[in-house]
């Protein structure tokens, strides 16, 4: 059976919140393209390291990508603009228990 680099590329609103991955994994077409064109992984390291993956789905995102590239990018994007908001927005407990030692710190250090 012949497949199409489509066939190989899902969008549901249920799987990573609508993001295309490959089909029947959670493994987004934006992760494919960072670890091969961004980190330099080849498609035989990714399929090493995901057994579960084709050489055929690793090239399908790829393609998917490059077809798609400016709405992926817009979608990391939001991603990265969603993750640094809520940083800002909410501090974790231990950079809040940090900050508390070290300024109990500058006030002993200071009195």
């Amino acid at each position: 059976m012949i497949q199409s680099p489509a066939s190989h590329i899902e969008i549901k609103p249920e799987v990573c919140g609508g993001k295309p991955c490959i089909a029947g994994t959670r493994i987004r077409v934006q992760d494919i393209y960072v670890w091969h064109d961004l980190q330099g992984l080849s498609a035989d390291e990714i399929v090493s390291r995901f057994p579960h993956l084709s050489p055929a789905d690793v090239y399908a995102a790829l393609t998917y990508y490059w077809d798609n590239q400016g709405e992926i990018t817009r979608q990391m994007r939001e991603e990265t603009d969603l993750v640094e908001e809520l940083k800002r927005k909410n501090v974790s407990p231990l950079a809040q228990k940090l900050g508390n030692r070290n300024a109990a710190n500058d006030s002993l250090s200071s009195g």
